[in-house]
């Protein structure tokens, strides 16, 4: 499979797994690590997290299922984020829900992160979302502490817009390596707002999450869905796709800024489908006319 260059010494796998549903899929800590190794066996090292996921409980599952077989931690990237505080029966002191980037906070949450993942570092870190009340140099420092201390690899930020990612980034003695973002052909804001074109500019190859817009583009029955998935069956039979997914990854996977999209889910066809998207060519013709579905106009 194809590898992202992320920084000199970091390479992401093109698709990347996600385990933000993981406790929902009620697998034994034997079916989970199975999950792994059939990644790794399409290609697929890189794994995102977060610590919220599962109410606090995502990280743990994998941390136990890696475990079982602790040389697999040198096969894969592991990415988590953090900054999100979440009212939950796993952390009973929190009181409401709200963001925390103090550098305190940072380097407690990557910590846990590290003892719930059962690993000695992670390889990136993300902010998960922009906070009102960041303080740049908490944030600096705290990063500046982790890295010095072994524990985390590089960072990057998640759901992040121009102005609020070049503002953190004047702070940091290292750049960013990555943003992840909500994109599919049916969320085109990243891609209309310009937070994709700051990818570019930056050199930074951005993370695709809900790139099947959490199932709109199957199950939704409004005007924009049934739009959208008639262009994306014509490029299916253009193409030669099995399944109208594996369109709508290649249609990320075709945009100039290295897309990494994001797969959710346990099921081993679904992850196929998904690889099968990186042997599709698509057409300028076939691309925009995805688009225009989407937008439900031609562009200018």
């Amino acid at each position: 499979m194809e590898r992202i260059q992320l920084a000199s010494d970091l390479t992401f796998s093109r698709l990347v797994h996600g385990l933000w549903r993981l406790s929902e899929w009620n697998q034994t800590k034997h079916e989970t690590l199975e999950l792994i190794k059939f990644a790794l066996d399409q290609g697929i090292t890189t794994f995102d997290h977060a610590d919220i996921y599962g109410s606090y409980t995502c990280e743990e599952r994998f941390g136990e299922a890696l475990a079982l077989e602790p040389s697999l931690r040198d096969k894969i990237e592991i990415v988590t984020k953090c900054g999100i505080v979440l009212k939950s029966p796993n952390r009973p002191a929190h009181k409401s829900h709200h963001y925390n980037t103090t550098k305190a906070h940072i380097i407690a949450s990557a910590e846990q992160s590290l003892k719930s993942l059962q690993t000695d570092y992670i390889d990136v870190l993300l902010i998960h979302r922009p906070d009102p009340l960041m303080n740049p140099e908490e944030v600096a420092e705290a990063f500046r502490e982790l890295k010095a201390a072994g524990k985390v690899r590089y960072f990057g930020v998640s759901n992040f817009k121009h102005h609020q990612l070049t503002m953190l980034q004047s702070y940091l003695d290292e750049k960013l390596v990555t943003n992840q973002v909500e994109l599919s052909p049916y969320e085109l804001e990243n891609i209309d707002d310009g937070t994709l074109n700051t990818c570019l500019e930056h050199r930074m190859p951005p993370m695709a999450w809900s790139p099947l817009a959490g199932g709109k583009l199957f199950t939704n029955q409004n005007e924009k869905s049934e739009r959208i998935r008639a262009a994306l069956e014509q490029v299916k039979d253009e193409i030669g796709a099995s399944s109208i997914d594996e369109v709508a990854y290649a249609w990320l996977l075709r945009h100039p800024a290295k897309v990494m999209p994001i797969i959710g889910s346990s099921q081993a066809d679904r992850i196929m489908r998904a690889v099968a998207a990186l042997d599709h060519q698509m057409s300028l013709d076939q691309w925009f006319s995805i688009l225009h579905s989407s937008m439900g106009h031609d562009v200018p």
